[in-house]
């Protein structure tokens, strides 16, 4: 995933947006995330990536995604499928 490409597709927030505010707001748990443009409280799909976002700036590596933008809105569809 590309920094300009969204983990959270409700609220558009994008890969840089995130690793932006690991860096500057330095959260102490991963729920913290919510408060970058409100990452994770729409539909939640996001939820899991975030928490792998924030363990992996706290063990001291970059935060990325390694699923391609494609693959990602993919199973974000199915998510939402198995959700109604």
């Amino acid at each position: 995933m590309d920094p300009n490409d969204h983990v959270c597709l409700c609220f558009h927030v994008s890969l840089r947006k995130l690793q932006t505010y690991l860096a500057v707001e330095k959260p102490a748990v991963a729920s913290q995330l919510s408060n970058c443009f409100g990452a994770g409280t729409g539909c939640h799909w996001c939820v899991p990536y975030l928490q792998r976002l924030h363990a992996q700036w706290q063990e001291g590596e970059p935060p990325t995604v390694t699923d391609s933008p494609a693959d990602y809105a993919a199973h974000r569809a199915d998510y939402r499928n198995t959700k109604k």
